[in-house]
């Protein structure tokens, strides 16, 4: 019998899911494709830069991974640049690799406006990896440089976030957690941290329930963190940003999550995009002229009960599990399933020893919610890090 030659395009969250379930069917033969040789669990940012993890903590290296499974998954380290869909060939700076069902898994990556002057010279992203890290020397280094001038003089470091979704609002508290703990652990007399949230919004996490906005809202501001709602960012220098509203905020650095747009391969591929830019998939996930090609995570937009679903990671990996029973379903000639995914609910980090949650329904914070998200981010990390275990030993061996 012939194999289903699969190729499963990001090492993301659903690109990895879609790649753990097709691996259990022997006829499923899988190829990963990405640019990058680790998978970054973005969900652990705003603990990379407070330094809660480290660096080895939020990445699972892929060859490894890949190796994990009982030979019918292989990883390639290349850039997928664009598809043939008519002769089912993925092209790369390389070469071009043949396929029966292609998986479209890329995510998306921060949206520098082009309208903001300066953002891109002078603003972070931190959905990338490489950005992530140069912010978190950056706010290390500032904090050292604070500490050698404490006794002399004393210059708050002003840090502005741009964004008022759950990125922003994350990595806001954790930063505002962690410094306060830093200077209080360590009896520094310098301890000035100026934190400024700024929000198009009316208010932050937009759309989310209006319970954990609410909750994120008053730990915020415990935290010392300056919200300003119904404002944009409009011009960025090396040394400040000037809002919407007129004022000029000083900044030492400034971090964007204000904003997503599809990663760059969903640009060069000729497939039906929305008014965003992201592919447009049938309820079975399948993108609209190819039966053979799907497309999940960031890189699509879905909807339920026609309210789009939020771009989460357990949104991705839900994606992954209809995927992957599809393609299933596809090769065998029997009826593909439906999508029907909602969120199973929502952990928002606020800083050290505290979230806020609703899961099924219900409500709770504080330090139980921090052990709960915890607990999700470790189990998440340990499934892969057993086969990434598994994977290393088998290279080492052979």
């Amino acid at each position: 019998m012939n194999k289903n030659k699969i190729i499963v395009i990001g090492g993301g969250y659903g690109g990895l899911r879609t790649v753990e379930k097709l691996a259990k069917n022997p006829q499923n033969e899988i190829l990963l494709l990405d640019k990058n040789s680790y998978h970054f669990a973005q969900t652990d940012v705003y603990d990379l830069i407070a330094n809660e993890n480290d660096f080895a903590q939020v990445t699972v290296d892929l060859f490894t991974f890949c190796s994990g499974f009982d030979g019918n998954v292989t990883f390639v380290k290349q850039e997928a640049k664009n598809v043939d869909f008519k002769n089912h060939k993925v092209i790369t700076s390389i070469q071009r690799y043949g396929y029966d069902y292609l998986v479209i898994a890329v995510g998306a990556r921060t949206k520098f406006r082009t309208d903001v002057i300066g953002l891109r010279e002078y603003a972070y992203g931190v959905k990338a990896l490489h950005r992530a890290m140069y912010f978190k020397q950056k706010f290390e280094m500032s904090l050292f440089n604070r500490v050698e001038e404490s006794g002399t003089s004393c210059k708050p470091i002003s840090i502005i976030v741009a964004g008022g979704g759950l990125s922003g609002v994350e990595i806001a508290a954790q930063m505002a957690s962690f410094s306060k703990e830093f200077y209080r652990r360590n009896n520094f007399i310098c301890r000035k941290l100026n934190i400024v949230l700024v929000n198009a919004g009316e208010h932050i996490l937009n759309g989310l329930d209006k319970i954990l906005v609410e909750k994120s809202d008053k730990r915020l501001k415990t935290l010392g963190v300056v919200i300003k709602n119904e404002r944009k960012a409009v011009e960025v220098t090396k040394e400040s940003v000037k809002l919407s509203s007129g004022e000029v905020l000083p900044m030492d650095f400034m971090i964007f999550a204000g904003g997503i747009e599809p990663n760059g391969l969903v640009h060069a591929l000729d497939l039906d995009k929305n008014e965003m830019g992201y592919i447009v998939t049938n309820g079975h996930l399948q993108t609209q002229s190819y039966s053979n090609v799907f497309a999940i995570g960031d890189c699509t937009t879905i909807y339920n009960n026609d309210k789009v679903v939020a771009p989460t990671a357990d949104t991705a990996e839900q994606m992954a599990d209809i995927c992957y029973k599809n393609i299933n379903r596809l090769a065998n000639k029997k009826p593909l399933l439906s999508h029907k995914i909602k969120s199973r609910g929502i952990l928002i980090a606020l800083g050290r020893g505290y979230a806020a949650a609703k899961i099924y329904g219900f409500y709770f914070n504080g330090y139980f919610a921090y052990i709960v998200k915890k607990i999700v981010e470790k189990v998440y990390e340990k499934r892969l890090e057993i086969r990434s275990r598994r994977g290393c030993k088998k290279i080492i061996c052979d």
